[in-house]
């Protein structure tokens, strides 16, 4: 059984990891030129050296037993640490929040900077094609991706598993990042105004308070999804400019230069919940993975990915039981 999937975040990667464990030959496609997602890590340089960014989540939680395991192996390899300052049940990435997906890739075969732009089927299985891509001879084609993207690439293919992502849309984020030449002084270390006046922005977070950072003072803002919709379409600069002032307000300091200033906006960011572990169809070989079948957060995305593996892989030993012709 010849596998593909599409999408290599936290989900594809622990799907794809899962099922080569099980003797699976997979192949993993991803339009990113490295892990992240949205557990991404953005490396700068400045006039003051290097800064890196956690432009997605700034920490990760787990309440499920079996993601609760998984992190402590992340621990033993030295990938994520504990972060108090978000509270005892936060974990970070080291150096970065990518740290983790990064160790998850390595050993699986990735095509990094591939746009899967259709899934096609032909005899006996199925054919991805992109600008770059015409590859064929799959048994199985799985998708993680966000809702959005999942339902516009298997709308061809398979519409009723398509429908269920569609119905799903995702909230947008906007995200500035900015680094200082000192200190912020009188600023928590994460500061948040989730439904504040406006809804301007969810959270900030200052990088270098993060466990395994180093660099000068740097700050990640995001804005909440009421604010990054109704201003979706403004321009990267002018965003983080008016994000960084809206910080500054709430914070009660006064305004300091940045030395540098990027705005990122993430038309797929907080995820709905559909409800279900996975999407699959053992029939056609084709099925979803995602954290938006289960809810926001990444323990969703790893706990979709690592159960459509196993139902994958339950289809296939099932195949192999049965008596040849």
């Amino acid at each position: 059984m010849r596998i593909a999937i599409v999408g290599a975040g936290l989900a594809g990667l622990t799907c794809g990891r899962a099922l080569a464990a099980e003797g699976c030959p997979v192949a993993l496609f991803d339009k990113g030129r490295a892990p992240g997602g949205r557990l991404s890590t953005r490396r700068t340089d400045t006039s003051l050296g290097p800064v890196a960014f956690d432009l997605g989540a700034p920490f990760i939680t787990a309440d499920d037993p079996a993601f609760g395991a998984e992190l402590a192996v992340w621990q033993a390899e030295g990938t994520v640490a504990r972060w108090p300052a978000a509270g005892a049940r936060a974990w970070v990435g080291i150096p970065g929040m990518d740290a983790p997906l990064r160790a998850m890739g390595r050993g699986l075969p990735v095509r990094w900077s591939t746009r899967v732009e259709a899934v096609a089927a032909e005899a006996g299985g199925w054919r991805l094609q992109g600008a770059d891509l015409d590859a064929g001879g799959f048994d199985v084609v799985l998708t993680a991706l966000p809702a959005e993207q999942t339902a516009t690439l298997l709308r061809p293919a398979a519409p009723d598993l398509a429908a269920v992502a569609a119905a799903l849309p995702s909230a947008p984020c906007w995200t500035a990042m900015a680094a200082f030449a000192r200190r912020l002084d009188g600023v928590p270390d994460l500061l948040s105004e989730r439904g504040g006046p406006g809804d301007t922005f969810a959270w900030a977070a200052r990088e270098a308070a993060k466990p395994g950072r180093s660099g000068p003072e740097s700050w990640v803002i995001q804005a909440g999804p009421d604010w990054s919709r109704r201003n979706l379409e403004r321009a990267a600069a002018d965003v983080a400019a008016d994000l960084l002032g809206r910080f500054f307000a709430a914070a009660g300091v006064a305004a300091v230069q940045p030395v540098h200033l990027a705005g990122h906006r993430w038309r797929y960011a907080a995820s709905g919940a559909a409800g279900r572990n996975t999407l699959w169809d053992p029939t056609r070989g084709i099925g979803a993975c995602g954290d938006w079948l289960l809810g926001p957060r990444a323990e969703h995305a790893w706990l979709s990915g690592r159960r459509l593996a196993s139902a994958v892989a339950a289809t296939r030993a099932s195949a192999a039981s049965q008596p040849g012709p």
